[in-house]
């Protein structure tokens, strides 16, 4: 077996003398000439190339690691190469391949086309001729990893929010937060109970960064099983385990030049934990079952409604992993210590909502948002979501929640319909009075509002108080 040129050329700094500088090649030929004329050329502008001298040997490289292009001569002792090219789409192989051949006649070129061949090089060509080539299959990858990422958004949509709604205090300052960090290439931590909309901040850092012309690929890391969630984000090599009948790329992989959001962090398993910590560390992953690492160009966001520091002291998660992660943090507040979004966030509901269902929008009801200002919400934003959508089904505010989701409170004074005073002032009015009969222990008020001190604290200073 004739020995592997590897690309030993470091990173050119200029994006303009490397554009493909996160590609990798494998060139097969069995002519040292052209094997160093393309290694040569290829290695200057590509991440990583690699060569071999036949069939079996590049069957070896490709089952060890993945590329994203061949260049496949057709003339190669032993075997020919569009009997394998024949072969790797049989068996899965989507990546573009280049044949080259110094014989073309129109029966050849035919059967190149029929094997899946992306491109075809006559023998002698320029480097000019040899870099278009690739460009165009660089272009056509382009496309289809745009593509897969988009029907993957559109497979996991949930007509989830578009933007943060509210006008409170607390939501005001998660959006100035989201507005400075986005812009850096830094990795967020977003940390907020189930239902506060955690990936739709994942989506804003997207939308607002560098990036936002790149992929934004989310996962749910408790949604996938524990023997494939490495797969699914590093990708595997054909035969790296059983069923592995073809290698496949890893979403971090999908998500170059973009974001990878990873929703649920805290449910992924020990030892897979380690080895995103290097991913972090390093920017290359180690698809399964290859011996070769694939720089990767990504930002991560992670988001968790566990507290990581209980986590780590029960050892389920990595303190290092941690650190690493919380380089800037985003906490979502809960609905309860928002209450006073609540009827933004249900004209907003109604609006989106109404259209989609095909119902009349619902009219403004000032004591449903009454009753609804009194429940502690453990669902969230999500949770009330839900309800606009069932009363709009129902024609009228549905007055289901379980009692047990009330805040427990001194019983609240009873208004009319028809009263006139705004949420804001009964809010106001029932907060105060909750202090009276704590004796202004504010500790002790907030615990029976159902929110933090520190919202307390903020409310009262805004009345004044």
């Amino acid at each position: 077996m004739r020995g592997r040129h590897l690309n030993s050329v470091p990173a050119v700094a200029s994006a303009e003398l490397s554009p493909w500088q996160h590609q990798s090649v494998l060139v097969v030929d069995d002519e040292p000439g052209m094997v160093s004329f393309l290694h040569r050329s290829l290695a200057l502008r590509c991440g990583w190339v690699a060569t071999a001298g036949s069939v079996e040997e590049a069957a070896e490289l490709l089952n060890r690691r993945h590329f994203d292009l061949i260049v496949l001569d057709i003339a190669l002792p032993g075997r020919s190469g569009v009997e394998w090219l024949h072969d790797l789409r049989a068996q899965g192989f989507a990546g573009d391949v280049v044949l080259m051949t110094a014989y073309a006649d129109l029966e050849t070129a035919i059967d190149a086309l029929r094997a899946g061949a992306s491109d075809f090089l006559l023998k002698p060509f320029s480097v000019a001729q040899m870099l278009n080539a690739v460009k165009r299959c660089f272009e056509r990858s382009s496309l289809r990893r745009e593509n897969f990422v988009l029907r993957r958004e559109l497979d996991q949509r949930d007509d989830s929010v578009e933007g943060m709604v509210g006008k409170s205090a607390s939501i005001r300052d998660v959006c100035a937060r989201i507005k400075r960090i986005a812009p850096t290439p830094s990795t967020v931590l977003i940390h907020g109970e189930s239902g506060t909309g955690k990936e739709l901040a994942a989506r804003a850092l997207h939308r607002m960064s560098l990036r936002a012309d790149g992929p934004f690929v989310p996962i749910n890391c408790a949604a996938i099983a524990e023997e494939l969630i490495e797969s699914e984000l590093f990708g595997h090599v054909k035969g790296a385990f059983t069923g592995a009948t073809a290698g496949r790329e890893g979403l971090f992989y999908y998500a170059r030049g973009g974001t990878l959001f990873l929703d649920e962090i805290s449910e992924l398993p020990l030892p897979l934990q380690a080895k995103l910590l290097r991913v972090l560390e390093e920017r290359k992953v180690r698809p399964v079952g290859s011996e070769q690492e694939v720089p990767v160009d990504v930002r991560v966001v992670a988001a968790t409604n566990r507290n990581l520091a209980e986590e780590i002291a029960a050892g389920r998660f990595r303190r290092d992993l941690y650190y690493r992660l919380q380089v800037v943090e985003v906490v979502l507040p809960p609905l309860r210590e928002r209450i006073e979004d609540l009827p933004d966030l249900v004209d907003y509901f109604i609006g989106q909502l109404a259209a989609r269902l095909g119902v009349a929008e619902l009219p403004h009801d000032e004591a449903a948002l009454v009753r609804l200002a009194r429940c502690s919400w453990p669902g969230n934003v999500r949770e009330l979501k839900n309800l606009v959508e069932r009363s709009l089904i129902l024609g009228y505010f549905a007055d289901d929640f379980a009692p047990n989701e009330e805040v427990a409170v001194p019983p609240a004074p009873t208004f009319a319909p028809n009263d006139e005073e705004s949420l804001a002032a009964i809010e106001r009015r029932h907060i105060l009075g909750v202090l009276e009969t704590c004796k202004g222990n504010k500790s002790e008020a907030a615990r029976r509002l159902g929110v933090s001190r520190k919202t307390l604290e903020r409310k009262c200073s805004a009345w004044g108080v």
